[in-house]
């Protein structure tokens, strides 16, 4: 583990790039960049309207009245005006306030004002947490990235350390319970000396026994690779694995093939013990040759799911592209299950709802002890109210303590809860489960649910009440139960350290706006989010007409007159008839 931090100096942490970071974070798992179309005249006098800022409040409350307008439609039209709005922070800035101000005044009059930003239940919910990716990019990137970066670097090495199984993704070392290979597997560490034609010097690669060629290749690529993001690396699917031994002997490995053991209806993968691969084996990734072995399974996983089996006779390819295997027989890795059903379903009832046997708990605890440094740095870092802090971070808490004020609040509790549901809960439990979204990795099952398990406990550090614990309280509650009251203090000293900053004035607030606003401009097409926002207009385009009418200021400002402008201009019509 020590090496890990000598390891980052030498090869750089993989960010992401601005753009493909506000991507994964505005819109997870979605491309948008439509086409120009003759749309570009009607966006333009769309956008007009976009930054007036009578007719943005009036289009969101509008859209939120509507009963088909869903927590889906939300999100979206929250990450589309902030796409539009991203070389306008200080307008942005100006919207996000003003539409803060609504929901607080509405929290208020609810029993449990406390919830408030729990959950993205309203456009501004999602505003804010895009509105936060992008004042803590620069923050993250320079400055707390370093630290999550090692936590994940941490738990991917102590994970590949023991035994992982290729098919269910249960690992001996493991932060979650739900992802704890249970049986004892018989294994030794294998140090392969790796030749590869561009390379003058043969590299070292520590390895299992037990691990399957897919498994192989895949730390080797992290060897050969480890200065090149992900994303930039070859795949475990365009190469194979090469063993030389002898004079000139060259065999290809691969997870399934003509030796592979099959035992009553199942086949087990191959595996380096399968080929009798002893320390010291010299190995070499060789681009992957098309042969007609299972070729329809040498792709790359695109569709998959996270189910064991797509179904009982058909060849799988697990996710995140562990394995590669095409046959008719039912495929497992480490241990092979009683049968299909036991083996689904034992993965989620059972597990979950009975308390785990001590022997697990102390395997996990013991796992916990090696990432502890990893985790007790991240936490220390991001809960730190130093001037790498953003501006945003000051301005947001100091709203929401002035709106607490103005309402009479003095339940500490519901203040701190509003802070922890705009930034930790938000913003940084977001990335504890996602690293993907700041840097270029792979993020495998195992190492997701690890992260599951520490997200969960920043989230129960924010909270204000006690959680009684038990023999049958769940595993991830009770791995960090000495640690929460040490991490609620430091929620809370930073809470107070915040507010005892000096005040961000508006000048400040504005110049840091328009920095980014500067660092930002032309990264999108906005006019691809005007029109994919027109759409909501379209839908509920004699709503907004009406609000507007009724508005007074929009009255004054003619903006429902402007808008049916935009739709002659779209239809081709000279707007001055319409």
């Amino acid at each position: 583990m020590t090496d890990l931090t000598a390891d980052l100096e030498s090869s750089g942490i993989p960010t992401l790039d601005h753009k493909n970071y506000i991507m994964k974070v505005f819109f997870p798992g979605v491309r948008i960049n439509g086409p120009r179309t003759n749309y570009d005249a009607a966006m333009l006098q769309f956008e007009q309207l976009i930054n007036n800022k009578c007719f943005i409040l009036t289009f969101i409350e509008t859209l939120e009245a509507q009963k088909s307008f869903n927590i889906r439609d939300k999100v979206n039209v929250a990450s589309l005006l902030m796409v539009v709005l991203m070389g306008k922070m200080e307008y942005a800035t100006d919207i996000l306030r003003s539409l803060l101000l609504r929901l607080i005044d509405k929290s208020v009059l609810t029993k449990h004002p406390q919830l408030m930003l729990r959950r993205t239940e309203s456009v501004v919910e999602k505003m804010l947490t895009n509105w936060m990716a992008l004042c803590m990019y620069n923050y993250l990137k320079d400055y707390a990235g370093s630290s999550l970066f090692l936590l994940f670097k941490a738990i991917k090495h102590q994970i590949e350390k023991g035994p992982v199984d290729a098919i269910t993704h249960d690992a001996r070392y493991s932060l979650s319970e739900e992802r704890l290979l249970r049986e004892q597997i018989d294994h030794g560490m294998v140090t392969l000396h790796v030749v590869q034609d561009d390379l003058d010097e043969k590299i070292q690669c520590k390895v299992l026994d037990c691990d399957t060629i897919s498994q192989v290749k895949s730390k080797i690529l992290d060897a050969l690779y480890k200065n090149t993001p992900f994303s930039m690396r070859p795949s475990i699917h365009e190469v194979d694995l090469e063993w030389r031994h002898g004079r000139g002997g060259h065999l290809t490995l691969q997870d399934e093939d003509l030796t592979t053991k099959s035992i009553c209806g199942w086949k087990k993968l191959n595996t380096l013990a399968h080929y009798g691969v002893k320390e010291s084996a010299v190995m070499s990734l060789i681009p992957r040759q098309n042969d007609s072995f299972n070729a329809n399974c040498k792709q790359p996983c695109q569709n998959c799911t996270g189910t064991y089996f797509t179904n009982s006779l058909s060849p799988i390819i697990t996710v995140n592209g562990d394995v590669e295997a095409g046959s008719n027989l039912r495929i497992y890795h480490l241990v092979r299950p009683i049968d299909e059903h036991h083996y689904q379903n034992n993965k989620t009832s059972e597990r979950t709802h009975k308390a785990i046997p001590e022997i697990f708990l102390t395997r996990l605890l013991s796992t916990k002890g090696t990432i502890q440094k990893f985790v007790d740095d991240f936490f220390n870092t991001i809960l730190t109210a130093n001037e790498a802090l953003p501006p945003a971070v000051k301005w947001l808490f100091d709203l929401l303590d002035d709106a607490a004020r103005k309402h009479s609040i003095t339940e500490s509790e519901v203040v701190h809860a509003w802070k922890s549901n705009s930034l930790p809960l938000r913003f940084w439990v977001n990335f504890i489960k996602n690293p993907d979204f700041i840097f270029d990795i792979n993020k495998t099952t195992t190492v997701d649910s690890c992260l599951s398990v520490i997200a969960q406990t920043f989230m129960d550090s924010c909270s204000t009440t006690e959680h009684r614990l038990g023999k049958d309280s769940p595993s991830n509650k009770l791995l960090f139960a000495k640690d929460i009251p040490h991490y609620r203090e430091m929620v809370a000293h930073f809470y107070y350290d915040v507010q005892m900053l000096p005040q961000i004035t508006d000048q400040e607030m504005s110049t840091a706006m328009q920095q980014l606003s500067v660092s930002q401009i032309g990264e999108f097409d906005t006019v691809s989010a005007l029109k994919e926002l027109y759409i909501y207009v379209t839908k509920y385009s004699d709503q907004i007409l009406d609000a507007l009418d009724i508005d007074p200021y929009c009255k004054k400002m003619h903006l429902a007159h402007k808008l049916e402008n935009v739709a002659c201009t779209l239809e081709g019509e000279e707007t001055s008839t319409c």
